[in-house]
């Protein structure tokens, strides 16, 4: 058995290979073909193929893993201060536990070493995100995994490999007919705009600050999804070619709506971008509030504001992530969502 650099003639083989655990119900990944390994990984500006390999035995290919090195950075991101990330790694079922899986990580490790990583992960700061279908679902997805499956294997390797669990997330589901609605809303939006804290639709035109908001947060990903769509605002463009909704019918995408709480020139709270999937999947990046402004209700308006906004558009369901002890899984319960599938975030010093 041997490792090596994964090659295109290796293609066909690792279709196989992935989607031999999407039919046994290992994972719950979506299926491989050439089509969605290219536009996953070979398009993705951050691809670099040292750090995807194979494993071979007597001409057969019996495992792969792929990795990802950052080339493209958000603010105050290094090569340096930047993990080497595993996307997902595969063995062939009657090759297991003879040290292939092993050799792959380990292999893939000592490439993330060279390149000056300090640790590899297993997180959703991944930029190539994989989409996943939601088991007891009509074929509904999301579109990425924060990290690894814990219901499928590689989740006791990872452990058995040296990797440290550092968080948990949960994916929460919701089918939007189900949604349940807040009858309290208007009354509680109308008690903030007496605190002259607005809720609703963001108007970019006002140039309001949130570089305050994100520093507060920590989050320079929020900082980049809000300035890009200011962006897109200003140069009255989309920022993807066309939009979906659910029978196929294409419409003309233009800048997406933003939902906020402002204060004093300051935005405060956001949730959005609203957007629609062809899938049906109402999207949007996260939601957060200005510490300074929490336990006022404006989490939950902003929330219920944005399934609103996903039911307007024709979506059919919605999906999302959050942390196994973070409070704001009751704002998501008491609006009808679901825990679906839980998620470890790992990592393993290098």
């Amino acid at each position: 058995m041997s490792i090596r650099t994964f090659e295109r003639t290796d293609l066909p083989s690792v279709i196989c290979l992935w989607n031999e655990s999407v039919s046994s119900g290992e994972v719950v990944y979506y299926s491989l073909s050439e089509e969605y390994f290219h536009s996953k990984f070979e398009q993705d500006p951050n691809y670099d193929p040292r750090f995807t390999l194979v494993a071979e035995e007597n001409g057969q290919i019996v495992g792969f893993i792929n990795g990802i090195a950052k080339k493209v950075f958000l603010d105050k991101e290094t090569n340096e201060n930047t993990p080497g990330y595993i996307t997902c790694f595969f063995v062939r079922k009657d090759v297991r536990r003879r040290g292939i899986g092993r050799a792959l990580v380990d292999a893939l490790c000592a490439r993330f070493q060279g390149a000056g990583k300090h640790t590899v992960a297993v997180c959703n700061d991944n930029p190539v995100n994989l989409d996943w279908h939601i088991p007891m679902t009509p074929d509904h997805d999301h579109n990425n995994t924060p990290g690894i499956d814990m219901d499928c294997p590689g989740y006791a390797f990872a452990k058995a490999m040296g990797f440290q669990e550092v968080a948990r997330e949960i994916a929460m589901y919701l089918n939007l007919k189900d949604y349940i609605p807040w009858d309290g809303i208007k009354k509680k939006q109308e008690e903030l705009l007496a605190q002259g804290i607005y809720t609703g639709r963001y108007d970019p035109s006002l140039d309001y600050d949130y570089d305050r908001v994100c520093d507060r947060v920590g989050s320079d990903y929020w900082r980049e999804v809000i300035r890009s769509e200011i962006k897109c605002w200003k140069e009255n463009r989309p920022n993807t070619d066309v939009r979906f909704i659910p029978n196929g019918t294409k419409i003309p995408a233009g800048p997406r709506p933003m939902l906020v709480a402002t204060h004093d020139r300051h935005i405060v709270g956001f949730t959005g971008p609203v957007d629609l999937q062809e899938s049906g999947r109402g999207w949007f990046c996260g939601i957060f509030t200005d510490p300074e402004y929490e336990h006022r209700g404006i989490a939950p308006i902003l929330f219920h504001s944005l399934m609103q906004e996903f039911l307007a558009e024709g979506a059919a369901f919605s999906t999302l992530f959050t942390g196994e002890d973070n409070r704001a899984q009751n704002i998501y319960l008491r609006t009808g969502f679901r825990a679906a599938r839980r998620f470890a975030i790992m990592k393993k010093t290098l």
